[in-house]
């Protein structure tokens, strides 16, 4: 498990938070860059504004342009097709020369389940056995050959907007469970339900370097094991094939600071996906994971070296 080493402050170096100002993740990596540089500024996305007429990005009264780099840590509440829009806006930042840690268009890979779920399978990256479809007698056949049935919208996460729909309901009650979905998510993304040993666990990495890994243990009885659903942390020590099968799966990505969400099944370990963001709670309370201290002395070597 990898550690905070000693590091001096560097003083000439403005980075800037792209976060949620007051929540706990965004003000602890705000608070371990301004340790570092001397410089806080925590950047909500909702008050950002693009003048393409100067190619200049501004939050408030700050040229974002002017800063050496920018740490996003969460771009929107709850992700949708409009978080994508706030990436887009962050590109012009990227062009000027402001190094984005991760960059916005690895981050545009990952946001959609689907474009991140075609890109493990291309690699042969195990996953639940999933059916995409936009036609609701497909997704009825689909729920009856599942037995029971995950629907997860395309933009979310810890577990928000999915539903899971039995195959041992009435037909008419299958139907109607569908319709209720398909008239929020167009594209209905389908994964068999898989039976878990009480948790999964997240693999942390940085820079591609493995740093450990933690369990999200299932207290309440949930289908899944969020802590949105009343999981909670605790250290977790996986295979060494679990942590080959995470390593690959987020190297197709090249993020700065992610984590891989995996579980343990009847029919072996599988991968649920690789995070746009990657937890830095969990990685400090189950894992002992100081990432946001790991992190920020990355951004500042990438930074020096460049």
């Amino acid at each position: 498990m990898a550690s905070p080493k000693q590091s001096t402050q560097i003083n000439h170096l403005k980075i800037g938070v792209i976060g949620k100002p007051g929540k706990w993740s965004t003000e602890t990596l705000a608070d371990a860059i301004e340790a570092r540089t001397g410089f806080r500024l925590v950047i909500n996305m909702s008050q950002v504004h693009l003048d393409l007429r100067t190619n200049k990005l501004f939050y408030k009264d700050h040229d974002l342009c002017s800063l050496d780099a920018l740490v996003i840590k969460k771009i929107s509440s709850r992700y949708n097709p409009n978080t994508l829009d706030r990436l887009e806006m962050l590109r012009i930042a990227e062009h000027s020369g402001v190094r984005v840690f991760s960059s916005a268009e690895k981050i545009i890979r990952l946001l959609d389940r689907l474009s991140c779920t075609v890109t493990l399978r291309n690699h042969n990256i195990p996953m639940p056995d999933t059916i995409i479809t936009e036609d609701p007698e497909t997704a009825f056949k689909t729920v009856k050959e599942f037995g029971i049935a995950i629907f997860k919208p395309l933009f979310s996460t810890k577990a928000r907007g999915m539903i899971q729909i039995d195959s041992q309901a009435k037909d008419s009650q299958i139907r109607s469970q569908i319709e209720e979905f398909k008239n929020h998510h167009q594209m209905m993304y389908i994964q068999k339900y898989m039976p878990l040993p009480g948790k999964d666990m997240g693999l942390v990495f940085l820079n591609g370097q493995y740093l450990g890994t933690y369990a999200r243990i299932n207290q309440t009885g949930a289908w899944n094991t969020t802590i949105n659903s009343g999981g909670r942390y605790e250290s977790y020590q996986p295979s060494e094939e679990i942590i080959a099968m995470a390593a690959k799966a987020q190297s197709l990505f090249g993020m700065d600071y992610t984590t891989v969400d995996v579980a343990e099944t009847e029919q072996g370990p599988i991968v649920f996906e690789v995070s746009a963001f990657g937890g830095f709670r969990g990685a400090l309370e189950g894992a002992g994971i100081n990432a946001a201290s790991l992190y920020t002395d990355h951004v500042i070597n990438t930074l020096e070296l460049n």
